[in-house]
């Protein structure tokens, strides 16, 4: 009776989705080889394949439980992601000037990574108990005040990037919720007429960034040097690209960060405009797949939480995709499920395991 009840699960979930995600996965793969050639393949590839089976397995676990469980968790894991993120700027380990990292010693973690879905998910439990009172300005505010916390300490670290990308989350569930628009728009303005005040409060290299966005040739050979190749990679692999392991701006080491936050440009030079877009349309599908299950799922915790993955996994895509091609400042997110890194791989793979898991939950057709 378990097999059966185990297999019939697994055929309602959603295929679509879970194969255009293993193709994703799988590209992340291929392109990390070749962008990390200047840095050991064999160790971070390693390491990669390490994060996707560990990550698989978290996976894997949380298709076998209802996702109802998270919900009812969902205030203490968002408690213990606080106290973290509180550790991390005391205890933290130290990289380029930010304090993002918890030193484990077998592997590191990055707070701010797991911070999106214990945000979602804390979200998700106090709005899905109290749709009906969505619209009244206390239980707003009351939604504002799990987000605070979390963007100020990750702004502190600092991380701009990891704490801008709460903002959409955030307003992506209230808006589904039922939250009016009054409130939305109101915060909305708020936060732009406060801009001058957090732009005292950015270190020296982030203001440099938003100067060299505008103008990357003020520093060619500083602060706009990265944007400056990665456009060059990109734009000189034309439609069909130079082949794979053949890009001069990667295997040269021209461009910074490649196996990180500037893979796309990796992509885009080995691959082609024809290979970046068959990335982008995989996206895409995982995005749309998501909304359709965010319109299908009745149950509104389920809505929600899939509301919050949409907005985080389009925001993430448009925003690392936008910076690598200057359309875009530079803020130091990854490429989901391509960029090196094992507590964004891991992150993104929980969250999918609950998509597919509340996909199992319905038929989308």
């Amino acid at each position: 009776m378990i097999f059966t009840g185990e297999r019939k699960t697994f055929s309602n979930i959603d295929k679509v989705l879970l194969f255009s995600f293993i193709a994703v996965v799988l590209i992340g793969l291929v392109m990390l080889y070749s962008a990390s050639k200047e840095y050991d393949s064999s160790v971070l590839m390693f390491r990669q394949i390490f994060w996707i089976i560990f990550g698989s397995f978290l996976l894997l676990a949380i298709l076998r439980i209802d996702y109802h469980k998270f919900i009812s968790l969902a205030y203490l894991l968002y408690a213990l992601n606080l106290i973290l993120l509180v550790l991390v700027l005391f205890v933290g380990k130290a990289k380029g000037g930010s304090h993002r990292w918890l030193d484990l010693g077998a592997f590191n973690i990055q707070p701010s990574e797991l911070a999106k879905i214990t945000l979602a998910l804390a979200l998700t439990a106090y709005l899905g108990r109290r749709k009906s009172d969505i619209g009244k300005l206390n239980v707003f505010l009351g939604s504002l005040l799990f987000l605070i916390p979390f963007f100020l300490l990750i702004l502190i670290e600092p991380d701009l990037g990891g704490a801008i990308i709460l903002v959409p989350i955030t307003f992506a569930i209230l808006y589904i919720a039922g939250a009016r628009i009054l409130h939305l728009g109101g915060v909305f303005f708020l936060g732009l007429a406060s801009l001058p005040f957090f732009w005292h409060f950015l270190r020296d290299y982030q203001k440099e960034r938003l100067f060299v966005f505008i103008n990357p040739n003020i520093d060619p050979l500083g602060s706009g040097y990265t944007i400056i190749q990665s456009k060059i990679a990109i734009g000189s692999g034309g439609l069909l690209g130079k082949g794979w392991l053949g890009g001069t701006q990667n295997q040269l080491n021209f461009l910074p960060e490649r196996h990180t936050d500037f893979i796309f440009s990796v992509i885009g030079e080995e691959w082609g405009f024809l290979g970046a877009i068959l990335l982008i349309l995989l996206y895409a599908l995982i995005v749309y797949r998501g909304a359709k299950l965010m319109q299908t799922t009745s149950d509104i915790y389920g809505r929600l939480i899939t509301t919050g993955f949409v907005a985080l996994f389009a925001t993430q895509v448009i925003v690392n995709i936008g910076m690598t091609i200057g359309f875009l400042p530079i803020v130091g997110l990854p490429l989901p499920l391509i960029s090196y890194g094992g507590s964004s791989l891991i992150a993104t793979l929980i969250y999918m395991g609950l998509l597919l898991n509340i996909s199992t939950k319905r038929s989308l057709f």
